[in-house]
């Protein structure tokens, strides 16, 4: 066996604790204290306290995916640290996505609120506004883990796919970002699965969302200014767009306020062409267990002297 590999873990809860190291190797030792030198630092926003209380500091794994802005900053100042997060979310991220566009496409919301009050017009309407998916297009902005996962499922649904990431390789069907314009008038769904950072914010304006064909569906699951808050209502209210959306431009600032914070500064919940959902998409009943078996795994890396996953850039943030 290796040598022995310290990874300072504050903060993290019994259960989660339990399972991760269940699937760690032995020879990795986990500490809560940072009362000796630790080679990995397990922690979503970092100081420079955290930073400065190891000299054998070499790596900063963030327990989810995304990455904070104060992160991204102090670890820009430390070339010799390199940054990682987690992608354990990619696979409930994706299946929400999938959600969110059958959803709209098929006007769930507003026909099962409707049949609630015993209404059965909506089957009568010969004005029906109901998509079919398969045979159309599908745009994924951003080719990460999760957009991949979104393109699988896509493909299940008989759907062509189009996909844009930063650097693209040379897979067949996916395009550098100067492409967008380009694909979106061919696009039934765009689907936004990017971070957000510097150079991803507002990268769907008014001009991207105007190229789009009527009855086309936006759906993010990444951030909410990715896309032109204004623009965005602009195209739902005039009814010639529909969305699925899990992320926003306002959210509660305590736990006082979780009750009664509207997420935008535009009422989209007077739309019935939106479907909302508050931010939980990586949320599932087996996301502590995905985390733990993710850490485990980058860890495990770490301690056979492997390269850890999932490295981050941070003057990029991804």
């Amino acid at each position: 066996m290796s040598k022995r590999l310290v990874v300072y873990l504050p903060g993290a809860a019994e259960g989660f604790l339990s399972a991760l190291q269940a699937d760690l190797l032995e020879n990795i030792e986990l500490i809560h204290e940072p009362d000796r030198d630790y080679e990995i630092l397990v922690r979503g926003v970092v100081s420079d306290e955290d930073l400065g209380a190891s000299k054998a500091l070499r790596a900063v794994i963030i327990p989810y995916a995304g990455v904070p802005k104060r992160t991204r900053e102090l670890l820009a100042g430390h070339p010799s640290i390199s940054l990682h997060n987690l992608h354990h979310n990619a696979a409930p991220t994706a299946e929400m996505a999938i959600a969110l566009l059958l959803a709209a496409a098929k006007r769930i919301v507003p026909i099962d609120r409707a049949l609630r009050n015993h209404d059965w017009r909506p089957r009568y309407e010969t004005d029906q506004r109901y998509s079919l998916l398969a045979g159309s297009r599908a745009v994924i902005l951003g080719f990460g883990a999760i957009g991949r996962r979104v393109d699988t499922l896509c493909r299940g649904l008989l759907m062509e796919v189009d996909a844009i990431r930063r650097d693209p390789s040379k897979e067949e069907r996916v395009h550098a970002v100067d492409s967008l314009g380009a694909l979106l008038p061919e696009a039934r769904a765009l689907i936004v699965c990017l971070p957000l950072t510097g150079e991803t914010e507002g990268i769907i304006g008014a001009e991207e969302l105007a190229l789009l064909p009527d009855g086309a569906i936006v759906v993010n699951v990444g951030r909410g200014p990715l896309i032109n808050e204004e623009a965005l209502y602009g195209e739902l209210r005039d009814g010639r767009l529909n969305a699925g959306l899990d992320v926003w431009y306002r959210y509660p600032e305590d736990e006082n306020s979780r009750g009664d914070t509207a997420p935008s500064r535009f009422p989209f919940h007077e739309l019935d062409n939106v479907v909302m959902s508050p931010h939980r998409a990586g949320h599932c009943a087996e996301t502590e267990t995905l985390r733990a078996r993710e850490l485990a795994l980058a860890l495990n890396s770490a301690a056979l002297g492997e390269e850890i996953p999932s490295r981050v850039d941070p003057e990029r943030g991804y």
